[in-house]
């Protein structure tokens, strides 16, 4: 195997997941089916777009089910590849890989990729400068980083139109230029310390790893212990004493390459992101001496116990089948989205009884357009009361997009429905309310309760 192809596979790989996310978490927001973002949450228009089907407020209980799908499937990603989120496509690590490595190191040559522990010498004539031209790129790209996110609760359209009239819109130009502050603060003061010490996620780690979950794994079988186990503190062995077998040269090419400061001879720690640059590093030096990398992107099973690696496992397999059941409740939840809104309240008073033993029940009622055209509505009751309740006070009426109609609907019979002496009886019916241009689709229906006196009220 060309030990050389490897060193550079995993950190080119690496370079292409960030290009990719990149482009996804820019290009998302600029993507719209059937005039609908594929994914917004609004404040402002108090909807969630999803693949291109607008939800309204009332329909936010798929939010549980988006979030539940989320953090499952970070903890799927993580019982099967360890922390592969965090090297390789977590917004932390890549925002710091292009300010450590692309500013930093690339273009203004302050500092060598494959040394990270070393900061840069700020003594040294020009530095300073470097480093100050080093902020002033980063917080450019900080303020694309913080825009980028605000696409995603404002659309790009409304978000540069906003921009037009900043005075009329001074928090979200507030919130913007907060989160890029938040962003030069984290990426170049906090740095990795933000993964090993605000990062929830390093401390749940620990919980998903089991004996085949794939990670960066020192070899202690071809390496030689380098660490006591029960002091946890390094071995230092006199050339004499050094193993025969042990085939770690203790170049520590895996530790100055470390993002987070670790060795990763030490065994499994919290700190470890799964970026594989010591992978990287130790296939280099073991490549040189014609022998296989002593750290391994692999599981416990293959490096310390010599067993096979089982991706399908009672815990991964239990991990599908929650994230498949997650699917198709949102499905089905989608499924039954609803494309016109309809509040029905009753008003204060329980009743009227005019001449005739007519009864009649006013409602509140509230109607919204939430599609794109407009709609002419119209109302119904459906059931067993549909030929003995009558609808009064309500005529179709045009309604335009986006907008808010109230209407005091009232509901009206003069049969007698309950001939019942001691108490006043709720009747439970069905309305129906639907657009004349589109019945098929845009159509909602709603209890309401129709309150009949009792008999002793009515005239004989």
């Amino acid at each position: 195997m060309d030990t050389n192809i490897k060193k550079t596979a995993y950190r080119i790989q690496r370079y292409y997941a960030y290009i990719v996310a990149t482009i996804v978490a820019i290009g998302l927001p600029f993507i719209q089916i059937g005039g609908n973002q594929v994914f917004l949450l609004s404040f402002d228009k108090k909807q969630l777009q999803l693949m291109g089907v607008a939800f309204d407020m009332q329909e936010l209980y798929m939010m549980p089910f988006l979030l539940m799908f989320m953090f499952l499937g970070i903890f799927a990603v993580t019982a099967i590849g360890g922390r592969a989120w965090c090297g390789w496509a977590c917004p932390q690590t890549i925002f710091r890989v292009i300010y450590r490595d692309l500013i930093e190191g690339k273009i203004l040559g302050m500092r060598r990729i494959k040394n990270k522990q070393k900061d840069p010498d700020y003594s040294k004539s020009g530095n300073a400068t470097k480093k100050v031209i080093g902020i002033v790129l980063w917080a450019v790209l900080s303020l694309v980083a913080a825009a980028d996110f605000m696409w995603f609760f404002i659309p790009p359209a409304d978000f540069f139109a906003y921009l037009q009239n900043p005075s009329d819109h001074m928090m979200m130009i507030g919130i913007v230029l907060g989160i890029a502050a938040f962003l030069i603060w984290d990426v170049i003061i906090i740095q990795e310390n933000f993964c090993v010490y605000v990062c929830p996620y390093s401390r749940v780690q620990s919980v998903l790893y089991d004996d085949d979950t794939i990670q960066a794994i020192y070899s202690e079988k071809r390496g030689g212990k380098i660490y006591d186990e029960k002091t946890k503190e390094k071995i230092v062995f006199k050339a004499k004493d050094v193993p025969e077998d042990m085939d770690c040269t203790a170049c520590q090419s895996c530790v100055t390459v470390c993002p987070t400061h670790i060795d990763i001879r030490q065994g499994a720690q919290l700190e470890c992101i799964n970026c594989l640059e010591c992978v990287d590093a130790c296939t280099t030096v073991m490549g040189k001496l014609g022998k296989e990398s002593l750290v391994q992107w692999s599981s416990t099973n293959d490096v310390v116990h010599g067993k096979e690696t089982k991706i399908l496992r009672a815990k991964t397999i239990m991990y599908g089948a929650v994230l498949v059941l997650i699917v198709g409740m949102l499905f089905v939840m989608g499924g039954k989205k609803e494309y016109m809104l309809l509040n029905v309240n009753k008003t204060t008073q329980l009743y009227k009884i005019k001449a005739d033993n007519e009864v009649v029940n006013n409602f509140l009622v509230l109607f919204q357009n939430t599609q794109k055209e407009t709609y002419t509505y119209h109302m119904e009751i459906l059931g067993e009361y549909k030929d003995k309740i009558t609808i009064k006070r309500f005529k179709p009426f045009k309604l335009s997009r986006g907008k808010l109609a109230k209407k005091v609907v009232q509901l009206s019979t003069k049969e007698l429905l309950v001939d019942d002496a001691r108490k006043d009886t709720p009747i439970t019916i069905t309305l129906r309310s639907w657009a004349e241009e589109d019945p098929q689709k845009v159509f909602v229906l709603r209890k309401a309760v129709f309150i009949f006196p009792r008999s002793d009220k009515l005239t004989k």
